[in-house]
């Protein structure tokens, strides 16, 4: 079988447009136009926009030196996630080429390219996130995570917040510091586009410390989620240092991470301390939560003692909490991934999410097109329960609107 040399393709052939052709079919064979799509996971990588970002540094020094080193590999955050192993050597391009795609002037460009993706797969909102971020907390010097953070969510509710209703999303909390990560929640709530707050999950800070609580419960008083959301680090765990292949490392830490935060959520008893505080775990896959559920209610019948304040198993609480679809474990064994929605509530506590423009993303039909999933179900997972976790007005997109009023005129 020949090989493709993607370098040697065109723009026009690796466009936002072109790369998404069948997802764009997707949607018109399934009528997305139907119903609400939301995807609670889409990614943009913002480091094509550091040139902005930085000058939202406060600090001066600290802004010059972003501007001089960069971020990552050596730069300022100095912060190790594995390379360049996500593209596998250049084969998935999508990231790279993106940079050579045109769009207007009169719109931001993250705006734009969101929005291109958006369509073709059929998706009315996203909850957007950003990329090499999801390893900042890794960094050895909190202070500079704290002033990215700062200034990635400034520039994000400026820029593409503020100008896309159709974009949201659940800001970065810096965790290394309980002091910003308190001020972060703060400040931002209210911001047009903030729908909850994100803890990456890759980090060695206790969630149960003390120094959270305030937090938590300023989270809880506004009404707004808290979002613990995958990643992995290879260079920064010492564990996952053992393993010498990218695959171990993306199965193991984006479920690792959650699962230890989960864990520690749990056995602190944080449902009950905060119990109108919504909580969902994004971009770790569900396979572990029903092995979680069984590892913990089984602990819990011997050792309750421990744990005074659950009032209930560990399992009943897991079943309230929400989850993201993305990477959804599917691969030969359907009755497992059944049992697995029967066993999380998926009708009412699962949200689509695609993960794009990730090389393992999900396209909407991947839920979609799950056989034992009633319509109903369908229309909670792919839109109706992101609506309810995050409080969102309902928003469809000029493409879908189209569709729908072509159909009335024919």
């Amino acid at each position: 079988m020949d090989t493709v040399n993607f370098r040697d393709l065109s723009v026009a052939e690796t466009d936002t447009k072109t790369m998404l052709a069948h997802a764009d079919q997707q949607s018109v064979q399934r009528r997305y136009e139907d119903f609400l799509i939301v995807d609670v996971d889409g990614h943009h990588y913002e480091n094509m926009s550091y040139a902005e970002i930085f000058e939202y540094i406060e600090d001066p020094v600290m802004r010059q030196q972003a501007k001089y080193q960069g971020y990552g590999g050596g730069g300022i955050a100095s912060a190790t996630s594995g390379g360049g192993y996500q593209n596998l050597g250049g084969r998935v391009t999508r990231n790279p080429r993106v940079n050579a795609e045109v769009t207007p002037k009169d719109t931001h460009r993250d705006i734009t390219l969101t929005k291109r993706w958006m369509d073709a797969m059929g998706i009315d909102i996203v909850c957007l996130f950003p990329t090499p971020m999801l390893t900042l907390s890794l960094t050895p010097r909190p202070e500079v995570e704290v002033a990215l953070a700062r200034a990635y969510n400034s520039w994000l509710c400026d820029k593409v917040l503020s100008a896309e209703s159709r974009i949201c999303s659940t800001l970065y909390l810096p965790l290394n510091d309980p002091e910003a990560t308190y001020k972060m929640v703060k400040d931002f709530a209210g911001r047009k586009g903030v729908v909850g707050f994100t803890v990456v999950s890759p980090h060695y800070k206790a969630v149960y410390d003390n120094a959270y609580m305030k937090t938590y419960a300023l989270l809880e008083e506004a009404n707004l989620p808290l979002v613990f959301h995958g990643a992995y680090a290879w260079g920064g765990d010492q564990s996952l240092q053992l393993c010498n292949k990218f695959m171990a490392v993306h199965a193991l830490g984006f479920a690792w991470f959650n699962i230890l935060h989960m864990t520690n959520w749990l056995c602190n008893g944080l449902p009950e301390r905060f119990p109108k505080l919504r909580v969902a775990w994004v971009e770790s896959g569900l396979a572990w939560v029903p092995f979680l559920m069984q590892r913990l209610d089984n602990e819990w019948m011997m050792r309750s003692s421990e744990v005074p304040l659950l009032k209930r198993k560990p399992s009943d609480y897991m079943r309230e909490m929400f989850y993201s679809s993305q990477p959804m474990e599917m691969v030969n064994n359907r009755e497992a991934l059944e049992l697995t929605f029967k066993m999380i509530n998926a009708e009412t506590q699962l949200m689509y999410s695609s993960d794009y423009p990730h090389w393992d993303m999900d396209l909407p039909s991947t839920i979609y097109d799950l056989p034992f999933l009633s319509e109903p179900a369908k229309r909670n997972i792919l839109g109706g329960n992101a609506r309810r976790f995050f409080n969102l007005e309902p928003v469809v997109s000029e493409l879908k609107a189209k569709r729908l009023a072509a159909r009335a005129s024919s």
